[in-house]
């Protein structure tokens, strides 16, 4: 077939093993040879992780290397295991299990459990919401639906997390957890849920992976059964593994080392379920002769949405921040990313919607753009905003905003009130319009203070107090308005919202965004109280919530627009502040104390490949701190003054066109120094320095760690494994041999 008549929907199956390795990136593809021992891939958003792992997989298949039936690849959604198994067979690599964890624990719980316990396996419970009902009702307490999701949510987390329900308010307490309710109920509840389902022979979906793991820790033949089978693991999205998962793959490879796991730190968003970064963290602890890849070349985001991204992390704190990688885009220039400020919500809304409506006029689908928020209540005023410009939308991860049920209850509460009118007590003492729909959602859970922490009751109090917003502005803009007036208004905006919809922009909260991405993407709200949001208190939840607001901008391929508003409704009060995490990367907005150099870099480096040395990592990662810090700014030519935003210009600090100023000696001695040091840690030259970074160190000639440091490509990192031998040919002086192998970036 040739390649004018072949389809990218169908295409070729490779013709031969080598053939599978071709078109990766010299990353990439020592991740597909790297088939032996403990493996972890450390992927930035958009580097072709995904396509890195099942050419890995497909390359042993087809090399004779991996037996199919062997190798068992995991992740976390049903999605990515049916795109995990559809890239396999279009690269011949048919009999490969590629499940989430859930469905491959449960295919090992219905073989075993007859030969393990006896008998069938119990019911397994579709939903457990009505049981929890049940729980809860048993200990005196009648919880509302929401109220029932978040308390739902706690026992998943308490049972993900491996805990009992007699430790559960110990463990609410250390993890400083914002529970829906007071910790002892909880428990109690918890207590009697598991009561509930030992009564009548039924489990949930964590029991499956609780059950498989006893089964596999009390029965060794068992355990020896399923590592017969299963002899070589690839595990997706590593940093979202909870503790029991965590527990189950260890038992599944035994004290073998034939694990491949691949993640990123600064995608690390779902900590509230169970999620931890950790065991991506200390992988390299727990195995000290793993391979270590870093794949950083990004081929979805232009250079101008790569270095705001690689900016955002440059500022974050904590561990997932030491370990961060620094992206480097693919693609060509792009449109810088728009920062926009509004005077009001509505205002925002509409200009995005105006936006959307050009880019779509000039030729981008309307199902390549997003609108991204951090609350799912934040989408009815966008929702509107586009039903008012004619543009088709669709929302993705929640029910759009007039179908959740309690904005249809509070509906039918105002109906009533309104036909009711004088007549009805509730009303008494309310004389304006939005008095009176305080007074009737006050009965539907709203109250003037929000509730503490997230959930299902803080979503509820979210969309109830959008009503109340709604009708203090439907009274100002229509002074003398009735109740009548005001469900009236709701009635034609839920009808000119549920037109149907096919091709549309996706409107999804940040955590909907998750593994998806689109030619434009619009940021909303990005407002203090919002991002970060009001309930993240510890610097571990600011910082996750910084890592949700860079998976936002990462998800952008071209345009990227960040907005917020001043006040809430036009002519309200401008007291509101656009979010701290864009201090230091917006025109005209004071940096905090930056974190690596003016490209983003930083401790995490640049991509390359570290070959385990049977030491643990820790010790080579530490630097001590007295090289200063320099804050984050905009990266300006040192010829011109242009603003830079090519990768290979900033790390230069010069445009192509301007100038050089280098000692070619200095250079050419540099160049001979980087290939011996490559030879002997079996590297690429490029993981070493990039020949941009050495020219950048021949134009500056730098005499001091100082001066090294802040060029773009060094780092900390490369300062302390190269600087002195850097700085001692900078001197004219001869070097020796140099680190020892593995010492290269990790």
């Amino acid at each position: 077939m040739t390649a004018a008549t072949h389809s990218t929907l169908f295409p070729q199956v490779p013709e031969t093993p080598d053939a599978v390795l071709d078109g990766l990136d010299p990353e990439q593809r020592e991740v597909a040879l790297a088939l032996h021992g403990p493996v972890c891939v450390l992927a930035g958003a958009g580097t072709g992780k995904t396509r890195a792992i099942t050419h890995r997989i497909a390359y042993g298949v087809r090399a004779g290397i991996l037996q199919p039936a062997t190798v068992l690849a995991v992740t976390f959604t049903n999605r990515a295991a049916g795109e995990m198994r559809g890239r396999l067979r279009q690269l011949g690599a048919t009999g490969v299990q590629a499940r989430t964890f859930h469905s491959a624990a449960l295919r090992q719980l219905q073989y075993f459990w007859p030969k393990a316990v006896g008998g069938e396996l119990p019911r397994l419970l579709e939903r457990k919401v009505q049981l929890v009902a049940e729980a809860a009702a048993r200990c005196e307490l009648r919880l509302d639906r929401n109220e029932l999701r978040d308390v739902t949510g706690e026992i998943e987390w308490a049972k993900v997390t491996q805990t009992v329900p007699a430790d559960y308010p110990a463990a609410v307490a250390k993890t400083q957890r914002d529970a829906p309710r007071d910790p002892a109920v909880l428990a109690q509840i918890y207590s009697t849920y598991e009561q509930l389902k030992r009564d009548r022979s039924v489990i949930d979906f964590e029991d499956v992976l609780l059950l498989t793991v006893g089964i596999l820790q009390d029965r060794h033949d068992i355990a020896d059964h399923v590592r017969g089978q299963y002899q070589h693991f690839v595990v997706d999205e590593y940093q979202d593994v909870s503790p029991l998962q965590q527990r189950l793959l260890d038992l599944w490879v035994g004290d073998r080392d034939n694990l491949c796991v691949v993640g990123d730190a600064s995608q690390t968003i779902y900590s509230f379920t169970g999620a931890t970064p950790d065991h991506l963290l200390n992988f390299r602890t727990r195995h000290p002769g793993a391979t270590v890849v870093k794949l950083v070349r990004d081929y979805r985001s232009t250079p101008q949405v790569v270095h705001l991204a690689n900016g955002l992390l440059s500022q974050a704190r904590g561990r997932a921040a030491d370990h961060r990688l620094e992206l480097v885009s693919q693609r060509d220039k792009g449109p810088e990313p728009v920062y926009a400020e509004y005077p009001d919500e509505p205002h925002e809304a509409e200009a995005t919607a105006r936006r959307v409506r050009d880019l779509i006029a000039a030729g981008v689908p309307a199902g390549e753009i997003a609108i991204l928020y951090r609350v799912n209540s934040q989408s009815e005023v966008y929702e509107q905003a586009l039903a008012d410009a004619g543009v088709p939308y669709q929302l993705r991860g929640a029910e759009r905003f007039f179908e959740r049920a309690e904005v249809r209850e509070a509906g039918t509460a105002l109906r009533g009130a309104a036909r009711a009118g004088r007549n009805d007590s509730l009303l008494d003492g309310a004389e304006d319009l939005a008095a009176q729909v305080r007074a009737v959602l006050s009965t539907k859970g709203w109250t003037t203070r929000p509730p503490a922490g997230s959930g299902a009751v803080r979503d509820r109090w979210e969309s109830l107090a959008a009503l109340v917003r709604l009708a203090e502005d439907f009274e100002t803009a229509k002074p003398g308005a009735t109740l009548t007036d005001l469900v009236r208004e709701l009635d034609e905006r839920a009808a000119a919202q549920h037109a149907p919809t096919v091709q549309g922009v996706t409107l999804a909260s940040l955590h909907a965004a998750k593994g998806l991405e689109w030619d434009a993407v619009f940021l909303v709200g990005l407002t203090e109280g919002m991002m970060p949001i009001a309930y993240a208190k510890t610097e571990e939840q600011i910082e996750e919530e910084r890592r949700l607001l860079y998976v936002g901008v990462t998800r952008a391929r071209h345009h990227l627009s960040l907005s917020w508003s001043l006040a809430r409704s036009p002519g309200g009060r401008a007291s509101r502040r656009p979010t701290r995490f864009l201090n230091g990367l917006r025109s005209g907005s004071t940096a905090p104390g930056a974190r690596g150099g003016a490209g983003g870099g930083g401790t995490g480096g640049g991509g390359g490949i570290d070959r385990g040395t049977g030491r643990s990592a820790g010790a080579a990662e530490r630097r001590s701190e007295a090289v200063e810090r320099r804050p984050r700014q905009p990266v300006r030519c040192r010829v011109c003054g242009r603003t830079l935003t090519d990768a290979g210009e900033m790390k230069l600090m010069r445009c192509e066109e301007c100038p050089s100023d280098m000692d070619e000696a200095l250079y050419g001695r540099l160049l001979d120094w980087r290939a011996g040091q490559a030879a002997r840690l079996s590297q690429p030259d490029y993981c070493v320095f990039t020949e941009k970074t050495l020219m950048a160190i021949a134009e500056a000639v730098p005499s001091t760690e100082g001066e090294l440091v802040v060029i773009a490509g060094v780092g900390n990192r490369k300062l302390t494994r190269f600087g002195a031998d850097v700085l001692a040919i900078c001197a004219g002086e001869t070097v020796g041999e140099g680190p020892e192998e593995g010492a290269a970036e990790s």
